[in-house]
């Protein structure tokens, strides 16, 4: 029987599954294979990690480069993360004739376009599953299953820290600072959140699935992103009130000439497949225009869901080595002369529906300076609630908008806040309701 063999860059949370199921599922992954899938070596600069499973003599080394470069290794496992190091690796396990699988979402985001390049020019397999959404497979979906609809549109929810974070306050009223340190505390969120909490994480995610439904170069840089830290227990009680549930969402649409791509906090309907989406969970929901509306949902990290994704990679290569079929699925789906630069909407263009929320004096008249100044912008008032005094002086007055343009709602607002009557900044969450025009 062939043998197969893989190195491991990265001994970390998610390394450490991949290694264990290498291990200890080798021979179910032999009987469906028809290949000895073997983990030939480990490199990780920590040797602690050694211990962290038992490991034939020789197999773990702190050289990642002995790795890349050792002549009887086939398939690259680069799990190390960042945007430096781990592309430098990857470009010369390439080079030197190894296939890869890589979970660098951030990386992939930013620079995958050269790592694309370089896997074509060196004939090797980039696969890059567990970049998005743990155990989900959904990249094998778009590349493949789905590979004769049109794809119009992505809605997910991508970061299972920012998932988790917003079911506490929904369901235990507690603000975002305590459902932060509670998820820091339980192993979901790391001690600097900035990645997850701020949207950057999510925006990655989005970057790539984009890229592979629509068939166009990864523009990261044009995503706008905008994290959950101002999300309140006030704005997820006014929700409720109004029938909608508050997720971090990742937004995807194509149209004839340019695509939205949007990571925001978005108030969805409660009867929607994504609000009843709790924890860590990621979902996704998929329109094509033949299967119509598609829903996928999974653990979206931790050691052993991304490493059930690493498997499923490390498997299709190993497939692919035996029936010498390099490069048999395009590595976005497209093949690359049909790879466009499609332009992504800037987000002062898009419009959607609005949820507001004021702090104001407890005075007469401020109601219609804050309607007037909205109306002077075309923004058209929908509801408005305002509710019994909160603080001295001040009570909140939440408004929810019909359909309008960014641009005119951030001019509206900023001149709202101006006011002598406002105490303090305006909140700002934007309504998907494919219902409601």
């Amino acid at each position: 029987m062939q043998e197969i063999n893989v190195g491991l860059l990265g001994m970390g949370t998610v390394g450490e599954g991949v290694a264990r199921m290498l291990i200890n599922n080798r021979e179910l992954i032999r009987s469906r294979v028809g290949a000895d899938v073997r983990l030939k070596r480990i490199a990780d600069i920590d040797i602690s990690r050694s211990q962290q499973i038992e490991l034939e003599n020789g197999v773990f080394t702190t050289d990642a480069y002995s790795i890349v470069n050792d002549p009887d290794i086939h398939i690259v496992l680069e799990m190390i993360g960042g945007q430096s190091v781990a592309k430098d690796l990857i470009l010369k396990a390439m080079q030197n004739g190894k296939h890869v699988v890589t979970a660098n979402k951030s990386l992939l985001a930013n620079q995958g376009q050269s790592l694309f390049q370089a896997a074509h020019e060196y004939q090797v397999d980039l696969a890059f599953e567990p970049s998005v959404g743990g155990c989900m497979p959904i990249i094998k979906l778009l590349r493949e299953s789905l590979v004769g609809n049109h794809i119009y549109s992505m809605t997910g929810i991508l970061n299972g820290t920012c998932n988790y974070i917003l079911t506490k306050i929904t369901e235990e009223g507690i603000p975002f600072e305590s459902a932060l340190a509670d998820a820091q505390a339980n192993g979901f969120a790391e001690a600097d959140p900035t990645m997850d909490v701020e949207g950057f994480d999510t925006a990655h995610k989005l970057a790539i699935l984009t890229s592979l439904a629509y068939g166009m170069q990864i523009n990261f840089k044009d995503i706008y992103i905008e994290g959950i830290s101002r999300i309140t227990p006030m704005d997820i009680r006014f929700a409720d009130e109004f029938g909608f549930r508050i997720k971090l969402l990742a937004i995807s649409k194509i149209g004839e000439n340019a695509v939205e791509a949007r990571v925001h906090p978005t108030m969805i309907a409660s009867d929607n497949i994504l609000s009843s989406v709790r924890g860590s969970l990621n979902a996704v929901t998929i329109t094509g225009d033949a299967v119509g509306d598609l829903f996928l949902s999974g653990h979206g990290a931790g050691m052993m869901p991304t490493a059930s994704s690493v498997i499923s990679d490390t498997v299709d290569i190993a497939r692919n080595i035996l029936h010498k079929a390099i490069g048999r699925v395009p590595l976005l789906s497209y093949q690359t002369p049909n790879i466009k630069q499609i332009p992504v909407i800037p987000m002062e263009m898009i419009s959607t529906h609005h949820y507001i929320r004021f702090s104001a004096l407890d005075q007469p008249g401020v109601l219609s300076k804050i309607s007037g100044i909205l109306g002077n912008h075309n923004i058209s008032i929908k509801s408005v609630q305002q509710k019994g005094r909160k603080q001295k002086g001040s009570v909140p007055i939440v408004m929810m908008t019909h359909r309008a343009k960014e641009a005119s709602m951030k001019q509206a607002l900023a001149e709202i806040a101006l006011l002598n009557v406002i105490s303090q900044p305006p909140t700002l969450i934007r309504i998907e309701d494919e219902n409601d025009e």
